[in-house]
């Protein structure tokens, strides 16, 4: 898949991000860069496990209360740096709905079954215990994501690759419910091979 440029990343993820920012004062430029840098750090360092408020503030040489006034914890901040990734990425056109999908899902795959999984994943998780977190998680990435993957499909349809009556929303469930459950389970793996069975469940291309 095709990208914009981005300046940095962590487990293959530029940090950054154009995401509306909280109520309060207008954030620091150089300040907001700083923290960033410092988790896209941390994150490549170790992991997600190796971000935290303190850890943050001290790489970025920021005091706590300035991560605090713009983000409410370090889930928020990890979202943030993956934000900055998914508005950088393009759709492939390839002219066929099972090419663009197998192209699509085997990049999503090998990024997944690197650093950004379980990166992923504990976002995932901070989504089912944290009400507010899961609506931003939700509305900031997952959704924008979901809205891609339906518009390729979209297209597929529009050149009656798919029928006029194909459920859309439920083949973007099942594309990505797969995905997630490979993704949290870890009982198999998530690759191109996984993709092509995916696509010929879905009968797509036949």
């Amino acid at each position: 898949m095709k990208t914009g440029k981005a300046k940095r990343g962590a487990a293959g993820v530029p940090a950054g991000s154009e995401a509306p920012p909280r109520p309060g004062r207008p954030r620091s430029a150089a300040t907001r860069e700083a923290i960033l840098q410092a988790v896209a750090a941390l994150l490549a360092e170790g992991g997600y496990a190796a971000v935290s408020i303190e850890a943050v503030a001290q790489r970025a040489g920021v005091g706590k209360q300035s991560i605090y006034r713009w983000w409410p914890g370090k889930a928020d901040l990890v979202l943030e740096h993956l934000v900055a990734f998914v508005q950088h990425l393009r759709l492939p056109d390839r002219g066929s709905l099972a090419e663009d999908l197998k192209e699509l899902l085997t990049w999503s795959f090998r990024n997944l079954s690197g650093g950004l999984g379980p990166i992923m994943g504990a976002l995932m998780a901070e989504a089912q215990v944290d009400r507010r977190f899961g609506k931003a998680f939700y509305e900031l990435l997952i959704a924008g994501r979901r809205q891609a993957l339906r518009a390729l499909l979209e297209r597929g349809q529009k050149r009656r690759e798919l029928s006029a009556e194909a459920d859309l929303d439920t083949m973007v469930d099942m594309i990505y419910g797969a995905m997630w459950y490979r993704l949290l389970l870890g009982h198999d793996k998530l690759n191109a091979d996984f993709a092509t069975r995916i696509i010929r469940t879905l009968a797509i291309g036949r």
